[in-house]
């Protein structure tokens, strides 16, 4: 239902100033009493705790990768050899649209690469 403690406090006081009190069937939890709210509490406090350790962790994991020299996100597509190939290709005169269908690739990653502003190796 929410991220943090203070978000979930909120969303119950806001229901509980209309005179409605939150229950929740899985969990057992009934905020029309005192226990039932310090057990809400409770759990969004351990809700919020858990988020924060998996951010940490998650970031932990990250910047030990990078000290291995691994970068993450999703391998490039446009290799050295496959932008050496495309500039020959676009400056034999071929369309950039086959260009792209010849190295696999969508026109705008070889126009990310290659600027079409590069109008000398493009050929237009």
């Amino acid at each position: 239902m929410g991220r943090k403690a203070k978000d979930l406090s909120e969303m119950v006081e806001g229901i509980e100033k209309k005179e409605v009190d939150f229950v929740s069937l899985t969990d057992n939890i009934d905020t029309s009493s005192a226990a039932g709210r310090f057990f809400f509490n409770v759990m969004a406090s351990l809700a919020q705790m858990e988020r924060e350790l998996m951010l940490e962790r998650t970031k932990a994991g990250l910047d030990a990768a990078r000290l291995k020299g691994r970068v993450g996100g999703r391998k490039r597509k446009m290799t050295d050899s496959k932008i050496v190939s495309a500039r020959k290709l676009l400056e034999a005169g071929d369309l950039p649209k086959d260009v792209a269908k010849d190295l696999g690739i969508s026109i705008a990653t070889l126009y990310r690469w290659i600027p079409a502003d590069n109008k000398d190796v493009i050929g237009e």
